[in-house]
């Protein structure tokens, strides 16, 4: 397995996911505080809106706007060009516990996925959310665990990492958006805890270990039928989500989280962003790869 070292480009924040390259520049949220965040090339950061119910999943329209999935009521909001937070569906009548990363595709497609349960529950599966450029909502048929991140192929394939399932499927995408034939695409040690992830150019996908510290924390790339190429190694925090980008899309970025469960649970971390060369490149946009 080759190993990459990482290189701090932002630190100051607080739970740091959903990383996306859009328009020449590094986007992503921060749970626990608030926001949406776009940094400049030195790292520093502006507030791009505020979400009062946690921001996750980021994806942007044709139209300039952005979507944005506000975790904890389970809804999809829209930031448009001036700024302004307007709901833009309802995802409630089918997350089980709070909604989680998002994937927008360049015609307008969004998927959601969700945990499955809320504090203090007993894990259960749960099913993905498509919403249609319509912003017509619609239950995706086929149990998953812990859908977290997600990202397309160019064999338009939806790749979904299901954290605590400890695996990576894959579902076919319709000609109207729809999923179908979910079927698997890796599975990992039960040791990984794949969060969010980017695909890249040699068709592997990189990953998150989440919600660990020990010697397997870091950034893993994984092929098709489950062979591990890759490490970036992540010490005392966890190893959340990566986006390629950059010039080529030659630059992985990495969001670290320094927490436990514990500290989770009561909203306790201390974020940053680092990068790493790894010799491959993602997609010119990782929302279209084709």
């Amino acid at each position: 397995m080759r190993e990459h070292a990482l290189e701090v480009f932002a630190t100051g924040h607080q739970f740091l996911e959903a990383p996306r390259w859009h328009a020449g520049r590094l986007w992503a949220s921060d749970f626990f505080a608030e926001r949406v965040l776009r940094f400049d090339e030195s790292g520093a950061a502006e507030t791009v809106a505020e979400v009062a119910g946690s921001p996750s999943g980021l994806g942007f329209l044709a139209d300039g706007s952005i979507l944005v999935v506000s975790r904890l009521d389970a809804k999809v909001l829209r930031i448009d060009t001036a700024g302004a937070l307007s709901e833009y569906a309802d995802l409630s009548d089918i997350a089980g516990g709070p909604a989680n990363d998002m994937l927008v595709t360049p015609s307008g497609h969004a998927y959601v996925g969700n945990f499955g349960f809320s504090a203090g529950d007993d894990p259960k599966p749960t099913s993905l959310a498509h919403i249609d450029p319509n912003r017509v909502v619609s239950r995706v048929e086929g149990d998953v665990g812990f859908p977290n991140g997600m990202a397309l192929t160019d064999d338009n394939r939806l790749l979904v990492a299901e954290t605590l399932t400890h695996r990576i499927t894959a579902f076919d995408i319709a000609a109207d958006g729809s999923l179908t034939r979910p079927h698997l695409w890796a599975q990992l040690p039960d040791t990984y805890q794949p969060d969010g992830i980017a695909y890249d150019t040699d068709r592997g996908v990189w990953f998150g270990n989440a919600m660990t510290v020990t010697a397997d924390a870091g950034f893993y790339r994984v092929e098709e039928g489950g062979e591990i190429t890759d490490k970036i190694p992540v010490a005392g925090a966890w190893a959340v989500a990566c986006a390629f980008g950059g010039p080529h899309c030659s630059t992985l970025y990495l969001t670290c989280n320094a927490t436990d469960e514990e500290s989770f649970r009561n909203s306790s971390s201390a974020g940053y962003i680092a990068t790493a060369r790894v010799g491959r490149a993602g997609f010119a946009s990782e929302h279209d790869p084709r």
